[in-house]
């Protein structure tokens, strides 16, 4: 790369299409099938025509997934608030759950299975989509019976095991609004959120195994229910098979003792289209969280769209998305499956334990067609080499999906020729938990090079433009969403100006989504990382995934981080913290080589001021490096709103980095 060319102001990456897609695929694809029924030559066109008339593709949308509705609405939407508060499905009644479960207990989907779960342990369970439909019943009269019911707020603090998505379902069927919490929260955040959302009841666990190693779930609980008097009931699973679980003899009980007595039946509560489903949380990567507020033919219905349109995923399929339900892709997998009529798989465990293959034996054993991943954990797994993923029969699988952080072109290309074997897509996928899914998506209908997004999913209107918000091609620039789509959030919770504030002042009626971007001649996307992250290098500014990519490209590094630090004469510097594959390769002749690196590609001027080794990244549980944690632990200062962090410790590696 050129100099010039390194700089925000440019194009990153230049590659070559590795990937194209097989004619016959394309004819059979969800999205082309799609195409075909609306007289649509092209996906140009798809795009063209769904900007010009929001409504009509939505509506084509619903049709297209056979959402049913109790009642059904007088207009697909009402823009007269828009785009920042559009009303969606109007007047119209539904439940999101008589459409992931209801609507198909009378036909032969009712036998397939829609849940397969295992542990860290190799222990396994599976529900068809009777057996689910019966266990979500059975959940729901448990809950009505204590009171519970329409527009109630309860928390979901809990592992990846069955129990978590029946209580997810069980919620939304009588009406609740499911608060999902990540399973690894401490106490502080889940009062945060508990208490934001005024919730009336909390799904937990005695605790669960990861290594091998026992985390106890309920005491954190109940530290934070200490500061949470609207919960009145507690329902606890057994999941880690603990004898001493404390429990409170007026808030709490075992799920055993009070969920598999109930009646298999249950009536699904009549919501309004526009109910609230389900608060969610923002991970928190760039200051405190936010609630994002997500309704019944919201989330769930731009969840599904992608998975059936971009992911190409059909009914009977298997999807297994690597996630926490109290990050988006954990609901996102539910809403999407089930509505889909495919199969979702649960594990409980750490991808590389007990050793290097387990994904990849996941992926085997349950015949997983779509695998979701992030370019974090690949680039810790390429470390191990290709033998454990040749261990594995690996042929069923039809694609890899990845989000989380952007990628490299290095990690890209192993996973693309070891776990593809070079035939088939990494399908990168981009969005938010205020979107209910992606801004960007790859497709099976598009060729790909490393890296790239084919597009924006269909329906959403995204550009990349430039400082003064005008569109702009080869150079990098703000992602931008110019008309509303039926996912995006109602808001935040009690938070209307901050909504406004976070999203909408920047351009006039324009979604300014906070992620750097860039279109290549050819028209495909990159997205290069969050543009809060931006170093300004005496007013050059630069992404940090463009120093990361090199920095990783290096055999002797797992991952890095590039982050600005205050310098008096060029405004800001760059400092890089770079994860050694092994601590004793971390010497002086590494770092030089890194150094010259970064130089050769990107110019002295953008020299880093620093190149720094340590152990571990800080980073969300969903794998998105916390870039503002390093900078605060770098330089002292308070680290924020940490709530999303994996591992705390993580914090004490940037500080003992050398």
């Amino acid at each position: 790369m050129a100099t010039e060319s390194a700089s925000a102001d440019s194009f990153p990456f230049q590659q070559e299409v590795v990937w194209t897609p097989d004619p016959e695929v394309v004819a059979n694809s969800n999205l082309q099938q799609f195409m075909d029924a609306h007289g649509i030559a092209s996906l140009d066109a798809l795009h063209t025509q769904a900007a010009n008339d929001v409504g009509w593709f939505w509506e084509a949308v619903l049709d297209d997934l056979g959402i049913e509705f109790y009642t059904p609405y007088d207009e697909i939407v009402d823009l007269e608030r828009a785009p920042q508060f559009p009303e969606w499905c109007v007047g119209g009644s539904m439940n999101i759950v008589h459409n992931l479960l209801d609507r198909w207990q009378d036909t032969p989907r009712a036998t397939q299975d829609a849940l397969r779960w295992e542990g860290e342990d190799g222990s396994t369970r599976t529900y068809t989509y009777a057996e689910l439909y019966a266990a979500t019943n059975r959940c729901a009269n448990m809950l009505r019976e204590r009171g519970l019911g329409k527009g109630d707020a309860i928390g979901l603090y809990m592992p990846m095991t069955p129990e978590t998505v029946i209580a997810f379902l069980a919620i939304a069927k009588i009406g609740g609004i499911i608060c999902p919490l990540f399973s690894g929260y401490g106490p502080g955040a889940i009062i945060t959120r508990l208490q934001g959302a005024r919730a009336k009841a909390l799904f937990t666990a005695d605790g669960f195994h990861r290594r091998d190693k026992l985390i106890r779930m309920k005491e954190t609980a109940d530290e934070a229910l200490q500061e949470c008097p609207s919960v009145e009931h507690v329902i606890v699973t057994q999941h880690a098979g603990r004898s001493d679980t404390p429990m409170h003899s007026e808030r709490d009980v075992f799920w055993s003792d009070v969920v598999p007595s109930q009646s298999d039946e249950a009536r699904t509560e009549r919501t309004a289209a526009e109910d609230p489903v389900m608060l969610i949380y923002t991970s928190g990567t760039t200051g405190a969280p936010k609630g994002a507020v997500h309704t019944h033919c919201g989330f769930p219905l731009k969840g599904a769209q992608d998975m059936y349109h971009c992911m190409d995923l059909k009914p009977g399929e298997t999807m297994y998305w690597m996630s926490d339900m109290g990050w988006m892709m954990g609901p996102w997998l539910v809403f999407g499956t089930l509505t889909i009529g495919a199969t979702m798989v649960l594990y409980d465990g750490a991808p590389d334990y007990p050793g290097p293959d387990r994904l990849w034996q996941l992926v085997e054993d349950h015949s997983v067609t779509h695998l979701g991943i992030s370019p974090t954990l690949i680039r810790a797994l390429k470390t191990h080499g290709p033998e454990p993923v040749n261990k594995h029969d690996l042929s069923g699988l039809r694609a890899v999906g990845s989000t989380g952080s952007p990628w490299d072109p290095e990690s890209w290309m192993w996973c693309f020729e070891t776990v593809l074997n070079s035939e088939k897509p990494i399908l990168n996928y981009s969005g938010g938990t205020e979107i209910s899914g992606g801004i960007l998506c790859g497709n099976f209908l598009q060729p790909l090079k490393p890296c790239a997004f084919s597009g924006p999913a269909p329906g959403m209107d995204a550009d990349v433009v430039d400082a003064t918000g005008d569109p702009v091609q080869g150079e990098v620039g703000e992602l931008v969403i110019r008309k509303p789509w039926i996912g995006m959030t109602r808001s935040f919770w009690d938070g209307e100006e901050r909504y406004l504030n976070a999203y909408w002042r920047r351009f006039e009626d324009i979604w300014v989504h906070g992620d750097f971007a860039a279109i290549d001649d050819d028209g495909l996307w990159y997205i290069l990382g969050r543009s809060d992250d931006t170093i300004n290098v005496a007013g050059k500014r630069l992404g940090p995934a463009e120093v990361e990519a090199l920095v990783n490209a290096h055999p002797d590094i797992a991952e890095s981080a590039a982050v600005g630090i205050p310098h008096e004469v060029k405004g800001q510097a760059v400092i890089v913290f770079a994860v050694p594959q092994q601590s004793d390769t971390a010497d002086e002749s590494l770092r030089a080589a890194l150094m010259e690196r970064i130089i050769d590609a990107l110019g002295k001027p953008l020299k880093p001021e620093a190149i720094q080794f340590c152990t571990a990244l800080p980073k969300t549980r969903n794998a998105k490096v916390m870039r503002r944690v390093i900078r605060a632990a770098y330089l002292d200062k308070p680290l924020g709103d940490t709530s999303s962090l994996e591992d705390p410790a993580t914090v004490r590696a940037i500080e003992n980095a050398w």
